[in-house]
């Protein structure tokens, strides 16, 4: 095990360990991807948000939704294939960092390693 794991984005903890493809902080039992660990540039300090293939995603960006995603409250959900146009990047909650408005569904955030960029 030589591979040094990133320290905790939450408390800083340096105790951090793998649990399947998640990393998780002993300290205060925060989770989080090890992909999600490798979206802040080590240079500028700010967040990159790539798509599911690792482009970098920007606000204005059209992107295409690579997997069909159920909505909750609607009985079809979005398919593969649905063009997003216009997104904007946000820091949202649980993983969702695309505001976008898809059309048939009106406002709501996705997460970007469910799009791809068109």
């Amino acid at each position: 095990m030589n591979e040094i794991l990133p320290p905790c984005p939450e408390c800083s903890g340096t105790f951090a360990y793998e649990m399947g493809a998640l990393l998780v902080c002993p300290e205060c039992g925060h989770e989080w991807s090890a992909a999600a660990s490798q979206t802040l540039d080590s240079g500028s300090g700010e967040k990159v948000i790539k798509d599911s293939v690792g482009n970098v995603l920007a606000d204005g960006d059209t992107v295409t939704v690579v997997k069909t995603l159920k909505v909750k409250g609607s009985p079809a959900g979005i398919k593969a294939g649905t063009k997003v146009r216009n997104i904007r990047l946000v820091d949202g909650v649980d993983g969702h960092d695309i505001d976008c408005k898809v059309d048939g569904f009106g406002p709501m955030q996705l997460k970007s390693s469910v799009v791809k960029k068109a």
